[in-house]
């Protein structure tokens, strides 16, 4: 297997809305019992700050969301509904509360499509059961390539073909929950991405939205 090429953690250290958008044809690459799953992400929610009433850190830093108080590039991962597991990318500075959910993955199977098309993934908990991500990830470090990563293969994504949409499942949260901070792309649009050097645009130096 090639070796892991995981984003570093400047990546995930700007402003959530920003990593959100640009997590949008990234991979998020699984290792585990010596097999290797990646899938390309396709759909991700932002959650901001203390303020964010959609948030779990809208009711304080406690032992669930002590994660997402902590180094950017973390995974959170939680369970709702006792049954369904849901992976996050903590974002921004420590003790700053933040993270994008991944929502959806279109993953690239000939022996399920004949005809090379990607099957997609819709939904935190069905991706989650694709990957085999669980509590036992949560808190994992996804910068060190170990286990559970995202990694950029060349593919940026066309502002054009991303939604800015109401995130899902936050009525709760009164006028926040009407925030367009969830961000997809449209099925099969890997053919609208722009192909560039990875090299000639490291992350460090994007600025900050």
């Amino acid at each position: 297997m090639d070796e892991p090429r995981p984003l570093p953690r400047s990546f995930f250290e700007r402003q959530t809305l920003r990593v959100a958008k640009e997590l949008l044809g990234k991979y998020v690459v699984r290792e585990t019992d010596g097999e290797r799953l990646s899938a390309r992400i396709v759909d991700v929610e932002a959650y901001v700050g203390f303020n964010d009433r959609a948030s779990h850190a809208s009711r304080g830093r406690t032992k669930r969301t002590d994660i997402m108080f902590g180094l950017s590039g973390l995974a959170y991962v939680y369970l709702i509904y006792g049954m369904y597991h849901c992976l996050n990318l903590v974002t921004e500075a420590v003790d700053y509360p933040a993270a994008v959910l991944i929502r959806g993955i279109e993953v690239c199977q000939k022996e399920r499509e004949p005809t090379g098309a990607p099957v997609r993934i819709e939904g935190p908990g069905r991706t989650c059961r694709f990957l085999a991500v669980d509590r036992t990830l949560n808190g994992l470090d996804t910068t060190l390539g170990q286990d559970l990563w995202i990694e950029d293969r060349g593919e940026a994504m066309a502002p054009s073909y991303i939604q800015a949409l109401p995130r899902v499942g936050v009525d709760y949260a009164g006028d926040w929950a009407k925030k367009p901070w969830r961000f997809c792309i449209e099925r099969h649009s890997k053919k609208r991405s722009r192909r560039r050097n990875i090299s000639s645009s490291p992350h460090k130096n994007h600025p900050s939205s």
